[in-house]
């Protein structure tokens, strides 16, 4: 049976980027704002041993209901999943910003990495589809990419300003406005999806349940790893259970005549190439602002507000990236763009490990932030348009969601290997001259994973569409074939 066919015309294309754009920016803005806010917010009852799982809660279900959001929005509409994805968004601020334990904290959380899991997939996929592609698939997802990575930046801004001038509680306020707002431009904007009759009995159940389980028990698993170590029941079984269900997961889909994911999606060449530069991506170049903060607040005693102020600098870098990626995409071609900027971010984070020094300041290291930074915005840009090239509409959700959760994935694991190799690196000397020792050598690993994964890009297979195409969506190209 064909899936249902859920793309439609944009009325207003620059509008529902708009939209699409600032959705982005949330879920980016999402992932880093609390980290700074953590010390305060633990004055609700968090013990030393809870604390991380505000952080754990929403990586946990942000990666672990990817992969079935990013399929509802191709089979029940991308339209209808993306207002879900608003809603729990909204649910989960709400629930946070009131929280006076951290039980329901924790569950905000939770609930908001859920948003976060059916909005990612349904914001990309209405992009891929919305968008032809070629040069005008790539301003879009330069656009958009520009909102993702700099939302992951103004993160560490906002939630020092927010913390220090209103308290903890505004971080999660924060973001019920922009919640309205996207909803207005999309209600404005992006119509609604035709053809996403479904029921419950032609939906793959058992599909859905063991993929969502085996990739919540995965990220827990990853997640839970670095804090209470990888030989720890809770990890071990979380890694051994996803594995089993993943191979119960496979077993159930060749089986199944509607399955959720067919598993032959999963052998296209561009899509677990891109997801593998997703997964290097976060596991390197996005890991390095965590050394970033505490080399800023340990070494050279930032305040919380003072870190967040440093953070403008990246944050600008990686604008000037997503912008420059969307053009370095239509001019010398996706795989050339890939390998090139993966290669001179690795340049970038050597020249930061070796500017970094126990006397020396933020200013000294504004070289090598300089360059990773704008690598950064480049590289996020063109890893999802690898990630989701050549691929049908039906499918572009699933292929939204396969790629994001290998940059959720590849988040938990890169942070993991790099601060085990940080701690190797200590002498006890002093605490700085570790922070800063642990850093360069967590760095030095980070540029040399990064460019080996520049080999995926090099092995990419995107052909090259004319600079000049249709300015209207994927849909109204098929129409006017059809009628001719």
């Amino acid at each position: 049976m064909a899936l249902p066919t859920t793309a439609a015309r944009v009325s207003n294309p620059a509008l529902a980027l708009t939209a699409l754009a600032i959705a982005q920016l949330t879920i980016g803005l999402d992932y880093n704002i609390v980290f700074v806010a953590l010390p305060d917010i633990s004055t609700i009852g968090f013990d030393a041993h809870q604390l991380q799982w505000t952080i754990s809660a929403y990586t946990i279900a942000f990666g672990g209901f990817l992969l079935l959001g990013g399929r509802c929005a191709d089979l029940l509409g991308r339209r209808n999943v993306f207002y879900v994805g608003l809603a729990l968004y909204a649910l989960g601020s709400l629930l946070g910003g009131v929280a006076q334990n951290p039980f329901l904290l924790l569950a905000a959380r939770a609930v908001q990495g859920l948003g976060g899991a059916v909005l990612a997939p349904a914001t990309l996929s209405l992009i891929t589809t919305a968008f032809a592609e070629g040069p005008e698939r790539n301003r879009a997802l330069g656009i958009w990419g520009a909102a993702g990575s700099s939302g992951m930046v103004l993160g560490s801004l906002l939630g020092g300003v927010l913390t220090q001038w209103l308290g903890w509680r505004a971080v999660f306020f924060v973001n019920l406005p922009i919640v309205v707002l996207v909803a207005l431009l999309a209600a404005a904007s992006i119509p609604r999806d035709a053809n996403t009759a479904r029921t419950l009995r032609s939906f793959d159940i058992p599909g859905a349940v063991t993929i969502t389980a085996a990739s919540t028990l995965l990220v827990l698993g990853l997640v839970q790893g670095p804090a209470v170590g990888w030989s720890a029941p809770v990890t071990v079984v979380s890694l051994v259970a996803a594995a089993v269900l993943l191979a119960v997961f496979a077993v159930i889909e060749s089986r199944t005549r509607e399955p959720l994911i067919p598993l032959s999606v999963l052998r296209h060449r561009n899509l677990v190439l891109g997801t593998g530069i997703a997964f290097a991506f976060m596991a390197t170049v996005g890991a390095i602002p965590y050394f970033l903060t505490t080399l800023l607040q340990d070494v050279y005693d930032y305040s919380a507000f003072k870190t967040g102020l440093a953070f403008i600098l990246p944050c600008a870098g990686v604008l000037v990236g997503t912008v420059l990626g969307g053009k370095l995409a239509s001019t010398i071609g996706l795989r050339a763009m890939l390998t090139a900027s993966m290669v001179v971010a690795g340049a970038g984070i050597v020249l930061f490990a070796v500017l970094l020094r126990v006397d020396g300041s933020f200013l000294d290291l504004v070289p090598g932030i300089v360059v990773f930074s704008v690598m950064q915005g480049v590289i996020f840009t063109g890893m999802y348009a690898a990630a989701t090239s050549g691929l049908p509409d039906e499918q572009q959700g699933l292929a939204s969601g396969v790629a994001s959760s290998g940059q959720q994935i590849g988040g938990a694991v890169g942070l993991a290997v790099l601060v085990a190799f940080s701690g190797a690196a200590a002498t006890g000397s002093s605490p700085d001259a570790d922070v800063v020792d642990g850093a360069q050598v967590a760095s030095y690993v980070a540029a040399g994973i990064i460019v080996v994964a520049a080999l995926l890009g090099a092995a990419l297979r995107v052909k090259r569409i004319p600079a000049v195409v249709a300015s209207a969506p994927i849909e109204a190209q098929r129409d006017s074939k059809a009628a001719s």
